[in-house]
């Protein structure tokens, strides 16, 4: 008996006149029978009073496309990347199965990077040292190369859950994630410089840096609290949502909306600020902009290259610092100042210690010289040596 493979069935969409009514738009494929034979199918997708444009109707037609494909299970030998690509991104990423950070990144590194590359590849074709190579020829950090290995293994890996593929190519690539360069980190007279800059500008320059460098914060939470999540009673900051690119959020993980402690410092601060802001409900943006009416924060990036930046640049800072070197600086606080790695790790609200210590407690120059030299202190320095340098070794 000859035996046929299913077919990927890329379907045709097309318009249809009625008598009575909107035109409709039609979507038709063929449906294998079994022993070669196929039957032609349609499903009217909808009238063209409701589904307006061409596009509207590939979005249609590409959700049935997924029904269909998955029942026949077309081989990895006919499917392409781009086909599993689409596959993924119907059923994986809708609004609500991932924060938007989340889904904005998949989206990104997908259409810009791997599609262009490997978008036509059949998945068969996909070979693990020909992936290497390519990643290995990639611009970019090592962990950035490292996350688009992690997103191209995860098209594989929905591949073989569906039935599309039984093998995952990715899984043997080698890609390191070392960082090349130490990430920017502010040292302690430093973040002194700057605030004492910021407390000279219109607020809320100086209680964003200030609540950023104590708490810990994430960009995102930070430009995504509201009043009611402060808890001036109970003392701490309740983490409910991230802000990204102005779209409201989940916070990045389970871990990350754990509260955090609200010190008097910090809730001084905030108060204060509460004070003199014309959006102080419980249901405003703790840093509303004005600018928007307080209908929105403040832009992240507009407040650090307007304001922020510009005032390191006065205190005499030339480094090129982001948001995340503020919570880079808590970390490293927190742990030379006697916390401990249990203690920074809940602050900071990481899943493990070895993510706390790996990524972001990194110790600048000045607290490294030091501990070399409590080190030092405890031993005998031995005899001085001579003026004239060593003397020669035994012949």
């Amino acid at each position: 008996m000859k035996h046929t493979r299913n077919r990927y069935q890329h379907g045709s969409l097309t318009i249809e006149e009625r008598k009575d009514g909107p035109a409709v738009w039609i979507y038709r494929w063929r449906q294998s029978m079994g022993h070669g034979k196929t039957v032609k199918r349609k499903k009217i997708l909808g009238t063209t009073e409701k589904i307006k444009t061409q596009s509207a109707a590939e979005k249609a037609a590409a959700a049935l496309r997924v029904d269909i494909n998955a029942l026949s299970n077309a081989p990895a030998a006919v499917m392409s990347i781009a086909e599993i690509v689409e596959h993924f991104t119907l059923v994986e990423l809708p609004a609500g199965s991932r924060t938007h950070r989340t889904r904005e990144t998949y989206s990104s590194y997908i259409a810009n990077i791997i599609l262009p590359k490997w978008g036509a590849y059949h998945l068969a074709d996909v070979k693990t040292v020909a992936v290497e190579r390519w990643l290995s020829d990639l611009p970019g950090a090592p962990a950035t190369k490292a996350k688009i290995r992690a997103v191209l293994s995860m098209l594989f890996r929905h591949a073989i859950r569906y039935e599309f593929a039984i093998t995952n190519p990715i899984s043997l690539v080698r890609q390191s994630a070392k960082r090349m360069i130490d990430p920017v980190i502010l040292e302690v007279p430093e973040v002194r410089d700057l605030l004492a800059q910021l407390v000279k500008q219109p607020e809320p320059s100086f209680t964003l840096v200030f609540v950023a460098v104590v708490s810990g914060l994430r960009r995102g939470e930070l430009f995504g609290l509201k009043w009611s999540d402060i808890d001036f009673m109970r003392r701490q900051i309740n983490v409910l949502r991230s802000l990204v690119n102005g779209v409201v959020g989940e916070p990045k993980t389970s871990y990350s909306r754990r509260p955090i402690p609200l010190s008097d410092e910090l809730a001084m601060v905030l108060q204060r600020w509460r004070a003199i802001t014309p959006y102080g409900a419980d249901s405003d943006w703790v840093f509303a902009s004005p600018n928007a009416f307080g209908r929105q924060p403040y832009w992240p990036d507009s407040m650090l290259y307007k304001r922020i930046r510009p005032a390191a640049k006065t205190a005499g800072i030339e480094k090129e610092f982001g948001w995340h070197s503020f919570r880079r600086r808590t970390a490293s606080l927190l742990l030379s100042g006697g916390a401990s790695i249990r203690t920074t790790q809940e602050i900071l609200r990481h899943a493990s210690p070895s993510i706390t210590l790996g990524t972001y407690a990194q110790s600048v120059s000045s607290e490294r010289m030091a501990a070399q030299q409590t080190i030092a202190a405890l031993f005998d320095k031995g005899p001085l040596m001579a003026p004239n340098g060593p003397t020669n070794g035994p012949k």
